[in-house]
């Protein structure tokens, strides 16, 4: 009979008293302390067992958990007698930062406080028999939601000292989900306060404190060294390309497959392999995210169980108001294609504004890239630095990238799908109406508060597609005409084959529209910003850029298809500051 699942569940103990459904990773146990690493960090995207693992952690180390005896017996750890021994025979700090998110560092500053608060009121029995006096006891009393600064900083360093000397042994610290509050501060704008906060508390927990045996820390990204771990030295960090632990966390394809029969789904591996598969940590591929796959057991259904996790806001914005390029890349993404970038896991959240790398580092940590593989990728070059080759990672995580397009239209007054039937019904008056709704929320929604300076932009301006040759343009047409792409993709994909910037005659094409069904014309788009010194009006620059369209002999690739030049649609997109014209 098959086990329950029960969602949602990350108290270790409660999943096996119940007999819970478990997959059984208690071998991490051994593998984390035969490595003797005094300070783990382990990155892995949310909801792959990062809580589980280090509530497994604390379950089986803490003195405080010798009690529940049975607990391991008929797991992989309890095989080895050495390990029989070693249970329950360390103080144990266990916190998770998970749940400290706030639009303010006041607020998230003070989640943190309470929840150390919290921690010495689970040890208040040091202060009740006497084992602390003098200055460690009025220490012990400091511990408010008001504590001061230098009194955070030094409170699990402290409490470290004071565990020492009631059980005559080092502590071991499991600190969880560390960089829930910095990505918090990102988004709301309290970085450089938190971090500073953070930094003085990182440091005394764990560069220098005598009484730590060892500590693992568990979180999505690896945040750079100079914002929150300065000198630390002892750090031992666990990336997605590390071998370490490489699947300690989510589920192999042995596991998944396990479990399909244990549920009777077997039938069911080739689609829980499409939606679900395509992570990858170290050189361990078709890696599963747990929470997907629980779901789907429980309901039977395929879902978007894990994007839903989160409302992938910080994901949204560093696309929707990324450069030009990074929605480029997101075309090719979308059509299931890979790019190649250099990575650096070590990420800075100070540039992901303009920084492209960090912007790929970020969504490969966070489950939404994968590393396609190393048989094409550059090893190294000169600088010694990595190449990969990054897609997206399955299904699942691709409907989610469609509907946060969508939503990046789906404004009150519906212009864009107005705009969007118009286009279909080869209606040019309704699709003049409705572009210009389109374009002046486009401008603002996409703008990234970066506008080009004086000296940096030309007078002359030129195409929209000359932001793909290196070529300086305004931000608005920039923004307009990459985003306007990346809407067609999404919304029309059922219906046409949509590309960009693509070679075809004897020029690049801006936006062409192939149909998959004989039943509908074929489209070509091509974008031109109004240039005073060359063009009387922006009727002039439509019929500039239709005339591109003959010239260039952007038909052919279509025609070659077998398409009558007669189902071929041409318009051409004006721009003038916010204003747009369409012929």
């Amino acid at each position: 009979m098959a086990r329950t699942i029960a969602i949602g569940e990350q108290n270790f103990s409660e999943i096996i008293e119940r007999n819970s459904f478990y997959i059984d990773k208690t071998d991490f146990i051994k593998e984390w302390w035969e490595n003797r690493d005094t300070i783990t960090l382990i990155t892995r995207p949310r909801r792959f067992g990062k809580t589980l693992t280090m509530n497994m952690l604390n379950d089986f180390f803490s003195v405080d958990q010798t009690d529940k005896s049975g607990l391991f017996q008929n797991l992989k750890i309890w095989k080895e007698k050495k390990y029989q021994a070693l249970r329950g025979t360390y103080p144990v700090i266990f916190l998770s930062f998970a749940n400290v998110k706030g639009s303010s560092y006041a607020v998230v500053r003070k989640k943190i406080c309470q929840m150390i608060v919290n921690l010495y009121a689970k040890y208040g029995f040091l202060l009740k028999n006497g084992s602390l006096e003098g200055e460690d006891a009025a220490f012990f009393k400091r511990m408010t939601i008001d504590m001061d600064d230098a009194d955070a900083a030094l409170s699990l360093y402290q409490l470290s000292g004071y565990l020492y000397g009631y059980y005559n042994k080092k502590v071991l610290i499991l600190l969880d989900e560390y960089d829930t509050p910095m990505q918090e501060a990102y988004i709301n704008g309290y970085w450089d306060e938190l971090a500073e906060f953070i930094r003085g508390f990182m440091n005394s927990t764990f560069k220098t404190n005598p009484y730590l045996e060892r500590a693992i820390m568990t979180g999505v990204t690896r945040i750079s060294k100079e914002s929150i771990f300065s000198d630390m030295n002892n750090l031992t960090v666990i990336t997605t390309t590390t071998r370490l632990y490489e699947t300690a966390f989510g589920f192999t394809e042995d596991e998944v497959f396990q479990a399909l029969e244990e549920f009777g789904m077997q039938q069911s591996k080739d689609d829980v392999k499409r939606w679900y598969d395509g992570f990858r940590f170290g050189s361990s591929e078709n890696i599963y995210n747990p929470w997907s796959i629980t779901n789907f057991l429980k309901f039977k259904e395929f879902g978007a169980y894990w994007v839903n996790t989160s409302s992938n806001k910080l994901v949204g914005n560093l696309i929707q108001k990324g450069s030009p390029k990074v929605k480029v890349i997101m075309e090719d993404l979308l059509q299931g294609k890979y790019f190649r970038t250099y990575l650096d896991e070590q990420i800075v959240f100070e540039q992901l504004g303009n920084s492209m790398e960090a912007i790929w580092s970020l969504l490969l940590a966070s489950g939404y890239l994968r590393i396609t593989g190393c048989e094409t990728c550059v090893p190294a070059t000169d600088m010694g630095d990595a190449v990969y080759e990054l897609a997206i990672t399955n299904l699942e995580i691709i409907r989610m990238f469609r509907r946060l397009i969508h939503g990046w239209f789906d404004t009150e007054n519906g212009a864009y799908n107005d705009f969007i039937r118009a286009l279909l019904a080869n209606d040019k008056k309704a699709m003049n109406a409705y572009i210009n709704k389109v374009a002046l929320y486009i401008f603002s929604s996409f703008d990234s508060g970066k506008k080009p300076s004086e000296a940096s932009e030309p007078e002359r301006l030129h195409s929209v597609k000359a932001i793909t040759k290196g070529l300086k343009i305004p931000n608005p047409s920039a923004c307009f005409y990459h985003g306007f792409v990346l809407g067609l993709m999404v919304d029309l994909e059922n219906r046409y084959v949509i590309t960009s910037n693509r070679e075809s005659g004897f020029g690049r094409y801006d936006v062409m529209l192939e149909p998959r069904s004989t039943k509908d014309d074929a489209i070509i788009l091509e974008f031109k910003v109004h240039d005073p010194d060359e063009e009387r009006s922006l009727q002039d620059t439509v019929a500039s850029a239709l005339a591109q369209i003959e010239e260039k002999r952007y038909a052919v690739a279509m025609e070659a298809k077998g398409i009558a030049p007669d189902r071929i649609r041409r318009y051409g997109f004006a721009f003038e500051g916010k204003k747009v014209l369409i012929g």
